[in-house]
């Protein structure tokens, strides 16, 4: 059996999310959640599905986040910013 690192959700009939894409970013989603106020429009955009919902706000799982800044630019009050990625 062959594992497979990769995150997929059926909506609709179509497989939506992938693989592993961290290592395309060259930035970083930051969220500052004393200014979110839980509208999910982040999660609603990220067309990697790397933000889920949680009691303190937006999740992002960073291994499936390309740093593409749709859910900071998405975000009505800017509670997330784009930060550089740092690597060694």
């Amino acid at each position: 059996m062959i594992e497979k690192d990769f995150k997929a959700f059926v909506l609709g009939g179509l497989n939506v999310g992938g693989w592993y894409v961290g290592d395309w970013r060259i930035q970083r989603p930051v969220v500052d959640y004393s200014k979110c106020v839980k509208c999910w429009i982040c999660e609603n955009f990220c067309p990697e599905i790397a933000i889920t919902r949680s009691a303190v706000g937006p999740q992002i799982d960073f291994r499936f986040c390309k740093g593409c800044g749709i859910c900071a630019n998405e975000c009505p009050i800017k509670a997330i910013k784009m930060v550089d990625e740092f690597r060694r």
